[in-house]
């Protein structure tokens, strides 16, 4: 199957200041070397802490911001540079939906004008065939008509939320990138959401970059989880894989820290020390050994390597290959 969309040795840097105007210079390493790929009607979710570079690299790929270094290929073509013709109609197939649905809209305008837009923008429709096609675009996401008059802060949470799924649909896209997309919810109307992605997928065949730090969420949609620590991805595999048997130290930290509601399943909780390191000033070696229980004298020298092991999940970590894996101590 040919993949809708690949990111090769993706990275971001940004040039700073240390120290105020006359302070020395410094490189802030945003993403350092992301690479995956995504394919037709599937959803890959990216994980990790915040400042871990996940809203960066959702950026990179749409083409939002310039890459330092590394390609985005979207259906096995090159992404064009931002602001051509080209990658404006490329556009029309790759949409966002932001964190913060309410800061997405525009509160001076009914909802049904503004799902309406992208056709407006991208299409020669009259006026009232886009309005029909945005009431109905509103009815697929479960936003009944009379709704569709009002202005977004009439409007609850969940609600706003469907909107900006409207408005991100309307064009027919083959990927979405939800960037956080029910984390600002109520967790009875997050559950609605998520399926309401489910429902949407199976309906139009989307493909989502589902980004989010709740790995209870991302457990329900994904197909495929990418665990990121300070602008690298650190494991990859099957939500089955890496919550039943974390390899990486790191997400086995993140999984110990779901909560378990069966008295039966108690997990001991691994509580990492210390805060995650200064992305101008990355470690020497594997950025996670400072706060790693387990780092070995290699992981303070040696950048460890994204591969697959036996069971085909990429991992980075000396640990987690050949026989230092039998080190690796159990949960």
């Amino acid at each position: 199957m040919t993949a809708l969309l690949e990111a090769e040795g993706l990275a971001r840097h940004y040039a700073v200041r240390l120290g105020g105007l006359l302070g020395r210079r410094g490189v802030l390493r945003a993403v350092d070397g992301v690479s995956f790929r995504l394919d037709p009607g599937r959803t890959l979710a990216l994980v990790g802490e915040s400042g871990c570079g996940k809203t960066t690299t959702a950026k990179l790929v749409l083409g939002l911001v310039p890459p330092t270094r590394g390609t985005t290929r979207f259906e096995g073509e090159a992404l064009p540079p931002a602001g051509t013709a080209a990658w404006r109609a490329l556009r029309a197939r790759m949409q966002m939906v932001y964190q913060d649905p309410l800061g997405a809209l525009d509160r001076r305008l009914p909802v049904v004008v503004q799902v309406a837009e992208p056709l407006a923008i991208h299409g020669g429709l009259r006026p009232a065939e886009r309005r029909e096609r945005a009431l109905a675009m509103l009815a697929q996401v479960g936003l009944p008509a009379p709704l569709a008059q009002r202005y977004p802060h009439e409007l609850s949470g969940g609600q706003r939320q469907r909107v900006v799924l409207a408005r991100a649909l309307i064009l027919g896209p083959r990927l979405i990138v939800a960037d956080e997309p029910v984390s600002a919810l109520d967790v009875s109307i997050q559950a609605q959401v998520l399926t309401l992605f489910e429902e949407l997928q199976a309906r139009f065949g989307v493909a989502f970059l589902f980004i989010s730090h709740d790995l209870k969420v991302v457990r329900q949609v994904a197909h495929e989880v990418a665990v990121m620590y300070l602008g690298r991805i650190v494991e990859q595999g099957t939500p089955e894989a890496l919550f039943g048997d974390p390899a990486h130290p790191y997400t086995r930290a993140l999984v110990s820290a779901i909560p378990v509601v069966r008295r039966n399943r108690a997990r001991v909780r691994i509580v990492l020390e210390g805060d995650p390191p200064n992305p101008i000033a990355v470690p020497p070696g594997c950025a996670f050994h400072p706060r790693c229980p387990v780092a070995l004298a290699a992981c303070r020298s040696e950048v460890p390597v994204l591969k697959a092991r036996g069971d085909g999940r990429l991992v980075a970590c000396h640990l987690a290959h050949g026989e230092a894996a039998a080190r690796r101590p159990a949960a």
